[in-house]
């Protein structure tokens, strides 16, 4: 049982995370990991952004040499795991999924401190970080005891916006397991586990946890749900749900799914939550400019290799299937563009073309105006 003392510091922290999400602009997005009882594993994820950020999507193979655009001490590497990318603004990865089932998201976090790297301390520029773990890992594991080294810093960048690139960074594998990494006051903070399912933005992964302790002792699902698109209220609507998804074959709805696959079922029933948790297209507050549209989803399988997406732009969704595409080393960098309203249909893996990979911003990249 909750002492009063225990109760006042769960509130005292859902106060001072209203503080912060309500006096901070940052641009909102929303993750969640869906584990099935045969073991099927999906993640969830939904882009909220003030504006349109041009993505394309990417395929990548191994064998690719990498600068991590960290200056003169940047980290390189060379990839040993082919991935699936989707780019932002064509300067970073921000969401992917690799041949092993390893997924990355980034998500914005305005309370981001990355501190500063020691003289002659390896840097990665914040715009290959996700690419990094992508290239080089199988699975959450062996990532995070790789960033426990702590061999390099990293650093982040202006965005086209005019904003800094102040994100947090998860990740998830074919097993369930999960980690979320943040830099909080020049630290590297890491929380690891297959309990960490749900992530927002503000404010540090500590708080939303401590948020979600008190709407558990308020009834969740039995009784209210916070309901605005703040990151605390969306954190706690996301977890609920969450654990309010069928984990094996709804009989109820599996007439409907594709050949009547579970997996199929799973991967809709994953994306409904993202999309019940996103904000409509185009809603935005002149006031609360942290307020921002939800502008594509996606779901990636780790289980069967599947990556779906779904814009909010155009009236389309569709999936790419990672074991039709060439990840052999050599093989050329292929591109399917998504800016310009383009769409598709079904799987696209054949959709894909040839094209030169874009430059990853550095550090030092400056962008005139934003990219309209």
């Amino acid at each position: 049982m909750k002492t009063k003392h225990n109760s006042r510091k769960v509130l005292l922290a859902l106060v001072t995370t209203l503080s912060i999400s309500i006096g901070s602009p940052v641009s909102a997005c929303t993750r969640a990991l869906y584990t099935a009882k045969d073991g099927t594993i999906l993640t969830g994820r939904s882009m909220d952004w003030g504006e349109d950020m041009h993505s394309n999507m990417w395929v990548l193979p191994r064998g690719m040499k990498r600068d991590g655009k960290g200056g003169a001490n940047t980290v390189t590497w060379e990839s040993k795991y082919g991935s699936l990318i989707v780019s932002g603004y064509d300067i970073g990865t921000c969401d992917g999924m690799n041949e092993k089932g390893l997924v990355v998201n980034m998500l914005a976090l305005v309370e981001s401190d990355y501190g500063k790297p020691a003289e002659g301390g390896k840097v990665i520029c914040m715009s290959t970080w996700a690419q990094y773990l992508l290239d080089l890992h199988s699975n959450v594991a062996d990532a995070v005891a790789d960033l426990r080294k702590e061999e390099f810093r990293v650093q982040t960048l202006v965005l086209p916006t005019g904003r800094p690139a102040n994100m947090h960074l998860a990740i998830s594998d074919a097993t369930g397991d999960s980690a979320i990494f943040e830099y909080v006051e020049g630290k590297l903070v890491i929380h690891h586990s297959k309990d960490y399912k749900v992530l927002t933005n503000s404010p540090t992964y500590d708080k939303q946890l401590a948020i979600m302790e008190y709407w558990k002792t308020a009834g969740g699902l039995t009784k209210m749900l916070p309901g605005t698109s703040n990151a605390a209220d969306r954190f706690v609507r996301a977890s609920f749900l969450l654990g309010a998804l069928p984990v094996e074959t709804s009989q109820n709805y599996i007439s409907g799914s594709p050949q009547q696959k579970f997996h199929f079922q799973a991967a809709m029933a994953t994306l409904s939550l993202m999309r019940s948790i996103g904000t409509p297209l185009g809603f935005s507050l002149d006031d609360m400019p942290w307020v921002s549209s939800t502008i594509w989803r996606t779901v990636s399988d780790s289980t069967n290799r599947i990556y779906l997406f779904d814009s909010a732009m155009t009236p389309a969704t569709f999936w790419v299937k990672l074991d039709d595409l060439n990840f052999k080393p050599g093989a050329p960098v292929k591109k399917l563009t998504l800016t310009g309203g383009k769409t598709y249909n079904g799987n696209a893996s054949d959709q894909f073309v040839e094209a030169k990979l874009f430059n990853f911003a550095s550090l030092d990249t400056k962008f005139e105006e934003p990219k309209q």
